[in-house]
């Protein structure tokens, strides 16, 4: 038999001529006819064994279908030999096309091809599972779900108002990094104050009010001001008061901290505020048992460190009692790893941890001092007096050498890469030294940016210790400005102020040890640091407190060197006796810059 005749006989079992009416084009097919028999074996028709399918099938199947005939939408899918599945159930594999391309050689048009490989993936699966075979016509959707496109605005759980949803995008991108120390892991203010937001509005009304504060004090306006959203916090605070047996004590805790950075930050005049806020969280906190959760421990280590500052800005003891040494732990993130290189260091205190009960006794001497003045001056028994003078000598004796002793405890692997004390203290190069010696922990060692943060950290602690001893010698002992230990760690704070800000790392708590440095400036070089560090400080954290603060340096500045000028005693150390020491602070026995700011009506807190 001729290979036509054999084209023919497969022809003609497989599917008899269609009628002509319903071929839209004239030709012979042959050829495309036997490459479908070849493509239906692959798929379990066998032409030799089996009776083949309906004519009408097949061809609604491959032929290119007429739109206008209805019985293409309804025509039933050949069945294959094997079962098919659905593909909710399985994952479909594509089957190998590269024979469509001869199916695409032998039709007359690209349609058919088309047909072919659309149908081809639609039926073929991945596992043979016995399921109805109507099944075998549902695709894979091939869009994406629309969900994956469409993108919800940020931090639209928090309000569906846009101006206070970049309120919170401010407070969390840019306010919370500027006020921690250590944040490898995450930000503790996102991390456990945040999540109160969400059952209480006194704390989201708080942090709007902060956030648009401080947004308002670098020009940018919002929507509403921020003494509404204070308003609105204060009004949700006294609620939660009423209510504390209900109440979630950190979240009153939270509002009144976040009320406390709000008014530090605005500085309305000489407002006691913030003593206020102090009060009743300390209230809140003594009638309260310890705190056992993450939030409350941050949140009680917030108030202890405002306390501290609040109560060396204004003149007064702390409200809470000294800790005791070595009670204070670093407070880490949530989630740091156990070997950081910041292991050594608090989310708030940074490296002077270990220095805050030092601190704290400190700033609790000038009241002791306060009572001897109060007792000399009222004629007060000679016995009351001996009294009080000789535990406020035992007492400033007791910081003056523990502030000699202390050192910041510097993490594995971490030695830094300037010495300012070295030509006095000797321990530091003895710690340096030892550190070196241990830096070959890999495990321990920091990368270049947490280096930079580590030196500024060392730094912002140093400059604290130097400043609480020239607050120590100006305050309570009443030396000259121009006396030589004052002179000393005035230099050698301000050297560790501008190394911090040079190295461009936290800066949320140099503003104490800066003005306390500041103001005793006498020589061109020292206030020439205290400019510099001022206006990079200024223009990370840009609070209000920061530029107050320099408004007082620069007038105590003019008044020093007048008062000086015409005493004669001009610029240079003073070297004299200690009767010549303790003369005070241009004979009023208060700091100079106490009286400044009292003239110009403002209260500043250094926190």
């Amino acid at each position: 038999m001729d290979p036509a005749g054999v084209k023919m006989l497969l022809y003609t079992r497989l599917a008899p001529p269609k009628e002509p009416k319903r071929r839209s084009r004239a030709g012979n097919n042959d050829s495309h006819r036997l490459s479908l028999s070849r493509r239906l074996s692959d798929f379990g028709y066998d032409s030799d064994s089996a009776s083949p399918p309906e004519s009408t099938e097949v061809d609604y199947m491959f032929s290119p279908p007429d739109l206008h005939q209805s019985t293409y939408w309804n025509a039933p899918s050949p069945t294959p030999s094997y079962p098919l599945i659905s593909p909710t159930e399985s994952l479909f594999t594509l089957p190998d096309l590269s024979h469509a391309e001869e199916l695409s050689e032998d039709a007359e048009d690209g349609s058919v091809a088309k047909s072919w490989t659309t149908y081809t993936a639609v039926t073929t699966v991945s596992r043979p599972t016995p399921y109805y075979p109507d099944l075998v016509m549902i695709a894979p959707c091939p869009v994406t779900s629309p969900l994956f496109e469409f993108h919800s605005p940020a931090f639209s759980e928090f309000t569906d108002r846009p101006n206070r949803r970049a309120l919170v995008d401010h407070f969390c991108n840019i306010l919370s990094h500027l006020i921690v120390f250590r944040e490898e892991s995450g930000n503790p203010f996102q991390q456990l104050v945040l999540p109160l937001t969400r059952q209480s509005s006194p704390v989201l009304n708080a942090i709007f009010a902060l956030a648009s504060a401080h947004l308002e004090y670098r020009g940018i306006q919002n929507e509403e001001h921020s003494l509404f959203f204070h308003n609105q916090a204060i009004q949700g605070l006294g609620r939660l008061i009423e209510q504390s047996a209900k109440s979630n004590r950190n979240e009153i805790l939270a509002t009144i901290m976040l009320l406390i950075y709000y008014e530090v930050l605005v500085q309305r005049g000489r407002s006691n505020l913030v003593d206020g806020h102090l009060k009743g969280a300390l209230t809140i906190m003594c009638t309260n048992p310890e705190p056992s959760d993450s939030t409350s421990i941050f949140l009680e280590r917030a108030f202890r460190f405002y306390d501290v500052i609040a109560a060396l800005s204004n003149g007064r003891a702390p409200l809470s009692a000294a800790p005791t040494a070595g009670c204070l732990m670093p407070f880490p993130p949530l989630g740091a790893p156990m070997t950081s290189p910041l292991s050594n260091v608090d989310t708030l205190l940074g490296m002077a941890t270990t220095l805050w009960p030092i601190i704290h006794r400190l700033s609790s001497i000038v009241t002791l001092k306060s009572d001897l003045q109060a007792a000399i001056w009222s004629n007060a028994s000679a016995s009351k007096i001996a009294v009080l003078r000789t535990e406020l000598e035992a007492t400033t004796q007791a910081i003056e050498a523990a502030l000699s002793r202390w050192q910041p405890q510097l993490p594995p692997g971490f030695v830094p890469d300037e010495d300012i004390d070295e030509e006095t203290d000797k321990t530091d190069k003895v710690h340096s030294k030892h550190l070196n010696h241990g830096s070959k922990i890999d495990v321990m060692s920091p990368t270049v940016a947490e280096r930079s943060r580590l030196h500024s950290i060392w730094n912002n602690a140093l400059a604290y210790r130097h400043s609480a001893f020239v607050y120590l010698y100006r305050s309570v002992h009443g030396y000259r400005r121009s006396h030589r230990a004052v002179q000393e760690h005035t230099h050698r704070s301000l050297l560790h102020c501008a190394a911090t800000v040079k190295h461009e790392g936290p800066m949320g708590a140099l503003l104490w040890p800066l003005f306390v440095a500041a103001c005793e400036a006498v020589t061109e070089d020292d206030r020439g640091l205290a400019e510099q560090a001022f206006e990079k400080v200024k223009k990370r954290q840009g609070m209000r407190n920061i530029e107050r603060a320099w408004e007082i340096v620069r007038e105590v500045w003019e008044r020093a060197d007048r008062a000086e000028s015409v005493a004669g005693a001009g610029a240079g150390v003073d070297r004299g006796s200690k009767e010549q020491e303790k003369l005070g602070n241009m004979g009023t026995g208060e700091d100079l810059w106490r009286q400044v700011s009292r003239e110009m009506g403002v209260s500043v807190v250094f926190g």
